[in-house]
């Protein structure tokens, strides 16, 4: 319950700064056209409304929904979040009628706020019209062309624990006796004796060493073995051999998704950088084997000897949201 507290505070403290950042830039009314099409108005604080996406904006700052996904207004996590945006408003209204906005340190974070969200927007423009439906398609057939696909095979096996045991269980295999039976009578694998020693479909690079170097050449239907792996002596069935199936592009779109955002931001950064002038003015960090962590230049002298030590902080910081 106290995480749960902790972890609310954290969202409040930062989305205070997204408040007061507003306020700053003298926009305290929030304005009574949707600031998006077919937006609903679903609570009004003070005379400021809340809209249903600005509750949305807060479920994806907290990672509970994706961009752009929906988020039913009658659900238990829309009302939650609603309660958070309304307190976060009450407090960031609070701390404007305190004068809190005026501080220089408050000021120092509503600018690097700003700079976050500013940033933060300028990306996400920046991806939305790079990760299209047709780039994700054409990568997505790139990839196809460029990749290999494996064999696989499924088989069967029987482990016991020595050699002359498994050439009997093999001659047992040979002259007709039911592979699960045996299984099931003599196998010391735990993990496959009681379904035949069906080891399902695999490629040989997932396997042990013995098993890729056994089965190698095997065709469909040979009794491969026995040969030693580590939980013993190895006899194993295959039962059949087919081409891996390809990755289907709805299984590949995350990380494609992922890709080409790296890639745009990447671009973005490099071209920002080549044309910027950046001075750093702290060396390099020194890695030495073993030396303690340095504590950061803001961080207050620790006290003498036999004082007491500071009451931590009641919640840590967090980052602006968008």
């Amino acid at each position: 319950m106290a995480l749960k507290s902790s972890v609310r505070l954290v969202s409040l403290i930062s989305a205070m700064t997204c408040a007061l950042l507003l306020a700053a830039c003298g926009q305290n009314k929030v304005a009574e056209k949707p600031p998006e099409p077919g937006d609903t108005a679903v609570a009004r604080v003070n005379g400021q409304v809340i809209w249903a996406s600005d509750v949305k904006r807060e479920a994806v700052a907290q990672g509970l929904i994706s961009e752009g996904e929906p988020l039913d207004i009658s659900s238990e996590v829309f009302r939650q979040r609603l309660d958070e945006v309304i307190d976060q408003k009450l407090l960031a209204a609070e701390a404007t009628k305190r004068k809190l906005d005026k501080d220089p340190i408050a000021q120092r974070r509503l600018a690097a706020a700003r700079e976050r969200i500013l940033g933060d927007m300028l990306v996400e423009g920046v991806v939305e019209k790079a990760v299209t439906e047709d780039a994700i398609r054409k990568l997505y057939a790139e990839q196809q062309k460029l990749s290999k696909r494996s064999e696989e095979i499924r088989a069967r096996q029987i482990i016991v624990g020595s050699q002359a045991e498994a050439e009997s269980v093999k001659k047992l295999l040979a002259s007709g006796a039911s592979f699960d039976a045996l299984a099931m009578e003599r196998s010391t694998d735990q993990a496959t004796r009681f379904n035949g020693g069906d080891l399902g479909y695999f490629t040989l690079d997932v396997m042990p060493e013995p098993y890729g170097a056994a089965l190698k050449d095997a065709q469909k239907g040979q009794l491969v073995g026995p040969f030693a792996a580590e939980g013993g002596w190895v006899i194993v069935k295959v039962e059949d051999k087919r081409t891996e199936d390809p990755i289907t592009l709805e299984a590949a779109r995350p990380q494609i998704v992922r890709f080409l955002t790296y890639d745009q931001v990447r671009d973005i950064l490099e071209k920002l950088r080549g044309g910027a002038k950046v001075d750093i003015l702290i060396g390099k960090p020194q890695d030495v084997p073993g030396a303690p962590a340095r504590e950061p230049a803001s961080a207050p002298p620790e006290p003498p000897a036999g004082a007491p030590a500071a009451p931590p902080a009641s919640a840590p910081s967090a980052p602006a949201k968008k």
